[in-house]
Formats: structure tokens, C-alpha cells, sequence
């Protein structure tokens, strides 16, 4: 299928709403970053210990996608929406009433579980309506409009922090989970009509999750997908550590190279869909897990210097970062390919695989005992390169069965 009938399948209000809900995620993930270091003052402990409010929200994100997903395809897409943007809106304001370390984290277990919603629903809706061309065309549109949150996030929350407390950024989460409920109310409309819906028990759902598991065609894709995704979770989780305490980087200055790099994702992205006549989806995949995988041999060979430049490390982390503008939506879309009416809990099984990684980069973090540097970089170097391997494996795949796609 050529790029411009894959590009007729859907419009673009409706990748950017689609966009506006999967957000939820970077920007409750990023906006509070600059305030790390002024959160830990405030609750009297380090930066890294209330850095482990990340993998706390990796968890409710890991759990909710599980939950959503095969709802989602019982009773259709939009109920859950409403109930998802309802508990975010709710834990963000829990999170502005925080009191010390332990409520945060609880609170943002809760806005995870809530915030969630938007990235099974997104995907499920895009496998809903279009093919696998469509799809990689669609999920790569999707990133590129879903990156100016990463951008915009970490430079509104130092903004935000130039003016007020922390509270404040929990404020803005606040006014935007109430946006995007109004949006699912008026703009959303339901992809999955009754006739296709699953009727599906609780025991029955628990068979559905080990069937999709264990079809291959879903397996190695999601791995490959996850594994180089968690490259992302580890940059979140020490961003702030080498940069702002290791560097000395100001609120702005941090917020400004975090959206630099969160600019890369978008760049490879556009990139991506303008290589679709010239190179396969497995292609593209192959080569954003070589991007990856440089970034992050960058990114370890840095941290052995007795003094890395910080330009070294930004490169580095660039290419890791970015790289996902290729692995990401090519990934997806071959998870997704042969998943038909199950799409909605298979979309929940790959991302609540993705922000396991997540979860399981943080918690290590807190207990490598080398420099922050050097911990970030082994443990992309890791994802990464193990990302790499399940692409290769999904190439092998596809050569054995005879399938360029």
C-alpha cells in the first residue's frame, strides 16, 4: 500500500485527539521534573527517593492496561475513556494535597490508573480502523503530534515553578484531565461497534491474555517494541539526577535539553513516514534499533571518561531518545497486525509490558552504586540491545514465513 492511500484512512483531528489523550501520560510523566529537586526539600529526602514517584506511576500504568484492555473490548472504547479521565483528574488533585513522600506516590499510582486509558484506547481505535500500513503510517503521525508533549512539558512545569510551588503543576493536571473528559464526551467517537464486541468472563479474559501471548506474531514485536522503549524510562528516571545535580543545569536550562531530546522522537518520526515507499515497516525497525543502540554505547562510553562533556552525553542520548521515532510506531504496528476484535487487550498487554520495563529500570536505578551517569547508560545499553535481538528475531520471522510487510 502506498503512503498516500494508507494516509486516506483517517484524518488528522482525529490522530490529534487521539494524540491529546495518549499525552496524558509524558505530560503527567515530564512536567513535574523540573520540580524533583524542590518536591525533595519540601518532603525532607533526596531527589532519587522522590525520583521513585516515576516508577510508582510505571506501576499504576503497567496494572491499568491490563484492565482497560479487555474491557475495552467487551463494552467499546469511549465508557472507558469517560471513567479513565474522570480518576486522573481526581489523583492529580490527591496529588496537589499531598503531604509527604508516601500520599504522592500512592496519588500517582491512582492518576496512573486513570491516565492510562488514553494510550489502550488510542491504540485499539487505530487497529479498530486501519490496516498494518495504515497503522505504522497512523502510530507514527500519532508520536509526531504526541512528542510536542514532551517538548512543551518539562519547559510548562519550569515555568510554572519560576512563578509557584510544585502544587502548582498538579494544578495543571488537573484543568487538563477536565479537558480531555470533555473532549471524549463531544469529539470521541466510539470505533468499536457491538456486533464485534467480546463477550468475554473474567476467566475467559485470562485465556485471551495467555492466547495473544502466545502468538509469535504478537510476542516478538512487543518485545522488540518494549525492550527499546525502556531506553525512554531509564532518561526519564536519571534526567534529572546527571543533568540538574550532576551538571548543575537550571529548571530552564534542564527543561530546554529534555525537549530537545523529546524534539529528536518527533524528527525520526516524520522521518519514518516519509522512508514508508522506500523501506518496509521491518526495515525502519531495524534501523531505529541501530540508532538506539549507538546513543546508548555513546551514552557508556561517557560515563567511563574521568569528565564527559556534556555535549558527548546529549549526543548520546539523542540518538537513544530519538531513535524511538523509529522503533515505536513500527513496532506497534507489527504487534498489532493479526490481532483484529482482541486489539484493545492486546494493545493492554504491550503497554503494560512497555511500563513494566519502566518500573523495572527505576527499581534498579535505586540499586546500582555507580555514578548516575554510568547506571543510565548501562541500563539503556541493556534495553536497547536486547531490543535489538527481538528485532532480529522478528526479521528471521518474517523472512521464514515468506512475509515482507
Amino acid at each position: 500500500m502506498s503512503e498516500q492511500n494508507a494516509g486516506k484512512q483517517y484524518s488528522t483531528g482525529w490522530i490529534m485527539l487521539l494524540a491529546l489523550f495518549t499525552s496524558l501520560g509524558p505530560l503527567s510523566i515530564d512536567m513535574y521534573l523540573p520540580a524533583l529537586s524542590q518536591m525533595a526539600d519540601d518532603f525532607d529526602v533526596s531527589t532519587q527517593q522522590i525520583a521513585n514517584t516515576l516508577p510508582a506511576y510505571f506501576l499504576g500504568l503497567a496494572i491499568g492496561q491490563l484492565i482497560y484492555g479487555p474491557i475495552s473490548d467487551r463494552i467499546g472504547r469511549k465508557k472507558p475513556l469517560y471513567f479513565g479521565m474522570a480518576l486522573f483528574t481526581v489523583a492529580s488533585l490527591f496529588c496537589v494535597l499531598a503531604s509527604d513522600q508516601w500520599s504522592l506516590i500512592a496519588a500517582r499510582i491512582l492518576q496512573a490508573l486513570g491516565g492510562c486509558v488514553g494510550v489502550v484506547m488510542a491504540r485499539a481505535a487505530i487497529r479498530d480502523k486501519l490496516d498494518v500500513q495504515g497503522s505504522a503510517q497512523a502510530f507514527a503521525s500519532m508520536m509526531m503530534v504526541m512528542g510536542i508533549a514532551p517538548i512543551m512539558a518539562p519547559t510548562i512545569g519550569a515555568w510554572i515553578l519560576h512563578f509557584s510551588s510544585w502544587h502548582a503543576v498538579f494544578v495543571a493536571l488537573v484543568i487538563i484531565g477536565l479537558f480531555c473528559f470533555l473532549c471524549v464526551h463531544f469529539f470521541f467517537q466510539e470505533t468499536l461497534p457491538e456486533n464485534r464486541r467480546l463477550k468475554l468472563s473474567l476467566g475467559q479474559v485470562l485465556i485471551l491474555y495467555g492466547s495473544i501471548f502466545k502468538d509469535k506474531s504478537f510476542r516478538f514485536p512487543m518485545f522488540a517494541g518494549c525492550l527499546t522503549g525502556g531506553a525512554l524510562f531509564c532518561y526519564i528516571g536519571s534526567a534529572s539526577v546527571v543533568l540538574m545535580d550532576g551538571y548543575q543545569l537550571s529548571q530552564q536550562n534542564f527543561a530546554y535539553l529534555f525537549g530537545l531530546n523529546a524534539f529528536g522522537i518527533i524528527l525520526l518520526s516524520s522521518l519514518n513516514k516519509k522512508l514508508a515507499p522506500q523501506l518496509c515497516v521491518i526495515q525502519r525497525l531495524k534501523l531505529g534499533g541501530f540508532i538506539q543502540v549507538t546513543g546508548s554505547i555513546i551514552i557508556l562510553s561517557a560515563s567511563l571518561l574521568s569528565y564527559a562533556p556534556l555535549w558527548l552525553v546529549m549526543l548520546g542520548l539523542f540518538m537513544t531518545v530519538s531513535g524511538i521515532g523509529f522503533t515505536g510506531p513500527n513496532a506497534m504496528a507489527l504487534a498489532m497486525s493479526e490481532q483484529g476484535a482482541r486489539a484493545g487487550t492486546a494493545s493492554a498487554i504491550m503497554g503494560s509490558a512497555q511500563f513494566a520495563c519502566g518500573l523495572l529500570g527505576g527499581i534498579l536505578l535505586n540499586f546500582l552504586m555507580w555514578s548516575a551517569l554510568f547506571n543510565m547508560g548501562i541500563l539503556m545499553f541493556l534495553f536497547t540491545g536486547s531490543g535489538l535481538l527481538a528485532i532480529f528475531i522478528v526479521d528471521k520471522r518474517l523472512k521464514a514465513n515468506n512475509k515482507v510487510i
